[in-house]
């Protein structure tokens, strides 16, 4: 195992987070509370935790990977489809949050959606475990575009 590798990757990921919540945290006692959520809306302090956990499961997730690219050339191409998804994730809260645009963040978080599903499949060639590590970041961002959704529709 290389550990410098392994907090690199992890490091990566948990800094597109800070970053997206740059953002995020403004907006949150602001915007956000003042337009309407659906019912099944889960409060704010769930956020956070998810978020810190997924970043660190997608960190491992591409360090595993790129364990991989010193084998075989190919798994390089895994990762710059993972690097696209993580920059779609950033996206997402600079449309929503950031320029309050929850439409717009809607049609990015198709392309979000479509990213991480690209990103387990590259990984599934090189890593069933990164693969499969990817696979609650896919739920969570299922969840995020319906609730996503209900508040363009609520709004």
């Amino acid at each position: 195992m290389d550990i410098p590798k392994l907090v690199a990757t992890i490091a990566v990921c948990l800094l597109i987070g800070a970053l997206g919540s740059v953002f995020t945290a403004p907006s949150i006692g602001t915007w956000y509370a003042s337009i309407n959520k659906p019912s099944f809306n889960p409060p704010n302090w769930i956020f956070g935790p998810v978020w810190i956990m997924l970043f660190l499961l997608m960190g491992v997730s591409a360090y595993l990977v790129w364990e991989k690219c010193l084998q075989q050339k190919k798994a390089v191409n895994a990762l710059y489809v993972f690097g696209a998804q993580l920059a779609l994730n950033f996206l997402w809260s600079v449309l929503f949050f950031g320029l309050h645009k929850p439409l717009y963040a809607l049609i990015e978080i198709s392309a979000l959606w479509a990213a991480i599903a690209m990103t387990i499949m590259e990984f599934r060639k090189y890593s069933r475990t990164a693969s499969m590590m990817l696979l609650p970041y896919l739920a969570w961002v299922t969840f995020a575009a319906v609730l996503n959704y209900a508040i363009v529709v609520l709004n």
